[in-house]
């Protein structure tokens, strides 16, 4: 698989196929301790979160977006799709970082709003799933103030960037929990 061509746009953000172009933009946006709980190492330069983009792009099952402000553009963060089979009718939305200035406001509940909605209602899926490392509370806290339900833990599941190990943990949104997930983000995004 190569670069996908899918875009959404609303709420204020357009999720623009990720490309190595965006990287003078986007990495200035991070840091080691933004990265500290990603699987990946911290891309250290431009160029290194460039080839990271474009190594994404060659991923099977795998659309990465930039994540930007839909009227002038901005780089916010990115955010992905992955693990989409489409004959189990289920996908991931992961790999999501944002600017610290966009950190707590209406990029997350916006971007993830767009993406369930694709997932469910133009991919039909019975099923998204979330994780995080287990360390990090506030992705956790982010990931149910969403409406996922957490499942549970896997120990031992993932291995940091500083070589620590860690436990992941799994949430879920399911296709009945869908309506009262858009409500509750149609809400957080109307006020």
């Amino acid at each position: 698989m190569t670069a996908h061509d899918l875009s959404l746009e609303g709420f204020g953000i357009r999720l623009a196929p990720a490309d190595p172009a965006d990287a003078p933009a986007a990495w200035p946006l991070t840091d080691a301790e933004l990265w500290r709980w990603m699987t990946t190492p911290w891309a250290e330069s431009v160029e290194a979160y460039a080839a990271r983009v474009a190594q994404q792009r060659q991923t099977p099952g795998l659309y990465a977006f930039t994540v930007r402000d839909a009227a002038t553009g901005e780089v916010r963060g990115s955010t992905t799709f992955s693990e989409h089979v489409p004959a189990q009718k289920r996908v991931e939305i992961g790999t999501t970082w944002y600017g610290r200035a966009f950190q707590g406001g209406r990029t997350n509940p916006a971007a993830k709003l767009l993406l369930l909605a694709h997932a469910f209602d133009v991919w039909s899926v019975n099923r998204v799933a979330l994780r995080c490392d287990a360390r990090n509370e506030r992705s956790a806290r982010a990931i149910e103030r969403l409406g996922a339900t957490r499942e549970g833990c896997l120990r031992r599941h993932r291995i940091a960037p500083d070589g620590s190990v860690g436990d992941t943990l799994y949430f879920s949104i399911l296709r009945e929990e869908w309506p009262a997930v858009r409500a509750g983000l149609e809400r957080r995004l109307s006020e």
